[in-house]
């Protein structure tokens, strides 16, 4: 299979490792340029939050209490390049006390995640994000 970049499943499988490729670098900005002005964004274990305002507020909330690195990213994408998923394993540090959760001390953490995707005209229109909260909860000690 030639991939060139022509297909709709390769465009997806591009934007969606674009969007993790802005992640790595702290480009939130350009995350945000991938996304949909109306997103819609499901967070692990919790609401649906929709917009790119929300988005990047989301960002903004997560960087002020993690550092994360995702790596071995693998991406899958429909043939129509409607729908794609994507799963990896997260470094991270805990910096900064999280609502809710235990306190923060600079521990590390190394947790499998995945992401759902839904793509209309070449933009994510959702992302749907999964990890193992209690495994993230036992290893930052709480």
């Amino acid at each position: 299979m030639k991939i060139d970049g022509t297909r709709r499943q390769d465009r997806a499988t591009e934007l969606v490792l674009t969007y993790y490729t802005a992640f790595n670098r702290g480009d939130w900005d350009g995350m945000l340029a991938l996304l949909a002005d109306d997103v819609a964004h499901d967070l692990n274990q919790g609401a649906r939050e929709t917009g790119r305002e929300a988005f990047a507020a989301f960002l903004s909330r997560m960087n002020a209490r993690y550092r994360e690195q995702l790596r071995d990213i693998v991406v899958l994408a429909s043939p129509d390049g409607a729908r794609a998923a994507a799963e990896y394993v997260v470094h991270g540090e805990y910096h900064a006390t999280d609502e809710g959760l235990p306190p923060a001390n600079g521990q590390k953490y190394v947790l499998p995640g995945g992401a759902f995707f839904d793509i209309r005209d070449d933009r994510i229109v959702r992302v749907t994000n999964y990890y193992n909260l209690q495994d993230w909860i036992r290893q930052v000690g709480g």
